[in-house]
C-alpha cells in the first residue's frame, strides 16, 4: 500500500531534509522510526526537500509499504521512535499514483523576520533576525513585483538541479506584527534558496539601500550576483503543502507560534 503522512520538523536540529552518510537528516531519521513500525526497509519521498536549519510544519511524505498497519501506528507508534525535533501530525492510505513531489498544486512557505535592534535568544534557531528599522510598505510594494510567472534565475543557487528556473509565483505578502516582519510566499515550486534569496533583496529594499523598483530590474537580469546575498534559514518555514481535493490530503497542522496570533496561511484545495 502507499502511505502518506503529515510531518513536522525543527530544522535547526537536522542537517536539512535528505538523507546523509553521516545520517543527519530528516528523512535518515523518518526511515529509520518507519523501518521499525514495518518491519521492513522504507524509502521516502517528500514535497519539498529543505535545507539544514529551515523548518517545516507542513511537509507531506509518500511511502510503499507491504506492512498492513492501522493509521495510529504510523502516527503514535512512529513518533515513539523519532526524536523530539521531529513528528507525524497525520497517516492516510492513498491511491498508488499519488505522490506527494508531483502531486502537489502549490507549496505555501512563510518567513518570520524579528526587527529589533537586540537579536534574539530563545527564538534564534526559530527567527531571522535584521536589527535596523525596515521599511514594510516599500517591501511590499517591491514584492507584488515577483507575482506571477517569471524566470527567477537571479533568486535560484548555484546548486539548484531545476530543470527550468520559471516558477509562478501566486502570493507574496510582507506584513508587520509587533516587532515581527512576516513574508508569506506561494508559488507552484520553488527553486533551491529561492524564497531566501527574495527574503534578502526585500530587506534591501526595507532598509532603503535600493528602490522597490529595483527588485524588478534583478528579477529582468536573471543574474544572481546582482541580488541580495541569500538570508538565513532559521526563520523559513513550509507551512504547507495543497494537493487537488481528489487525493484527501488533510490540513491537520497544529496551532502554533509561528502563526503569530492571525491564523495559518491556509488555501482551498483545487477541485
Amino acid at each position: 500500500m502507499r502511505v502518506a503522512l503529515g510531518v513536522e520538523y525543527d530544522g535547526s536540529r537536522f542537517c536539512g531534509w535528505q538523507t546523509q552518510p553521516q545520517g543527519c537528516g530528516v528523512q535518515d531519521a523518518l526511515e529509520r522510526a518507519l523501518a521499525a513500525v514495518a518491519g521492513e526497509p522504507v524509502s521516502t519521498i517528500c514535497a519539498g526537500r529543505t535545507d539544514a536549519g529551515v523548518h517545516a510544519l507542513g511537509q507531506v511524505v509518500h511511502f510503499d509499504t507491504a506492512a498492513d498497519r492501522p493509521e495510529a501506528a504510523w502516527v503514535r507508534g512512529v513518533n515513539a521512535l523519532l526524536p523530539a525535533a521531529c513528528a507525524i501530525n497525520w497517516s492516510r492510505q492513498v491511491a498508488q499514483d499519488f505522490h506527494a513531489r508531483y502531486s502537489a498544486v502549490s507549496r505555501h512557505y512563510r518567513y518570520l523576520l524579528l526587527n529589533h535592534p537586540v537579536r534574539p535568544a530563545l527564538d534564534e534557531a526559530r527567527t531571522g533576525w535584521f536589527h535596523l528599522p525596515l521599511d514594510v510598505e516599500s517591501m511590499q510594494r517591491a514584492a507584488r513585483l515577483l507575482i506571477g510567472e517569471h524566470d527567477f534565475s537571479a533568486f535560484r543557487s548555484a546548486e539548484c538541479q531545476a530543470r527550468t528556473p520559471v516558477r509562478t509565483v501566486t502570493r507574496l505578502d510582507v506584513t508587520r506584527r509587533g516587532d515581527h516582519v512576516v513574508f508569506d510566499l506561494c508559488a507552484n515550486a520553488f527553486l533551491h534558496h529561492m524564497v531566501r534569496n527574495i527574503v534578502g533583496c526585500l530587506v534591501y529594499v526595507g532598509k532603503g539601500k535600493y528602490s522597490p523598483e529595483w527588485l524588478g530590474d534583478v528579477l529582468a537580469g536573471r543574474d544572481r550576483a546582482r541580488a541580495a546575498p541569500t538570508f538565513e534559514a532559521a526563520g523559513l518555514y513550509l507551512s504547507q503543502v495543497v494537493y487537488e481535493a481528489r487525493w484527501e490530503i488533510p490540513d491537520a497542522q497544529r496551532s502554533t507560534l509561528m502563526d503569530m496570533g492571525n491564523g495559518k496561511p491556509v488555501a482551498e484545495k483545487p477541485a
